[in-house]
C-alpha cells in the first residue's frame, strides 16, 4: 500500500510539473568583440607609410551563464578577457548583466543589455578597477537551441592614468547563446 501511495504521489508531481507553464530557462553564452581606433601615427598627405586612419585597437572575449525569465528578461554572470594592444592592457572583467528583449519575432529578438562589475588586471602597471557596459543587439534564432547574436556595446573601464581615469570604447561583436 505504501508503494502504491508513493507511486501515485510521484505520478501526480510529475504531471503537475510538466503541465505548468515554465517561467524561464537557463542558458550559456559567449561572444567575441573588437574595437576600432584612430591610428595616432596617421598623417594626411601623399606619403601613406603610416597605415590607414582606422585600425583595430582591442579584442574582447566573453563567456557566461544565466537564466531567462519568460523570454523577456535575462540575468547572467559573465567573465572574459580584454586585450587593448595599443595601451598594453590585459584585463579580466567579471560582471553581472541584465538583458531585456525589446521586440520578439519568430525566434529572433532585439535586446538591450546593461553590465556592471569588476575588472582585474594582472599587471602592476594598472590597478584593478570597475567595469560598466551597455549594448544593443540582435539574437537570431537558429536550429535547436543555439542562437547567434550580433551586438554593439559601449564599455567603460576604470583605469587610473587615462583621461578621467576611465578607458571608454565602443565594440562590435558576434556571439552565441545556447538554451
Amino acid at each position: 500500500m505504501q508503494r502504491l501511495v508513493l507511486a501515485l504521489i510521484a505520478i501526480l508531481i510529475y504531471q503537475y510539473s510538466s503541465s505548468q507553464e515554465k517561467l524561464g530557462r537557463p542558458f550559456f553564452t559567449g561572444d567575441i568583440n573588437f574595437t576600432l581606433g584612430i591610428n595616432e601615427n596617421y598623417q594626411i598627405g601623399p606619403d601613406d607609410d603610416n597605415g590607414p586612419l582606422i585600425v583595430p585597437s582591442a579584442l574582447f572575449f566573453r563567456v557566461g551563464f544565466g537564466y531567462e525569465f519568460k523570454k523577456r528578461i535575462a540575468v547572467a554572470f559573465n567573465s572574459g578577457y580584454d586585450l587593448h594592444w595599443n595601451y598594453d592592457i590585459k584585463a579580466f572583467p567579471t560582471y553581472g548583466s541584465l538583458k531585456y528583449n525589446i521586440t520578439e519575432q519568430d525566434d529572433s529578438t532585439h535586446f538591450i543589455e546593461v553590465r556592471c562589475g569588476k575588472m582585474w588586471t594582472p599587471s602592476s602597471n594598472y590597478p584593478d578597477g570597475n567595469y560598466y557596459g551597455i549594448g544593443l543587439g540582435i539574437q537570431a534564432g537558429g536550429e535547436d537551441r543555439l542562437n547567434t547574436t550580433f551586438r554593439i556595446d559601449f564599455h567603460r573601464k576604470g583605469i587610473v592614468g587615462f583621461k578621467n581615469n576611465k578607458l571608454d570604447s565602443v565594440s562590435i561583436g558576434i556571439g552565441f547563446s545556447f538554451f
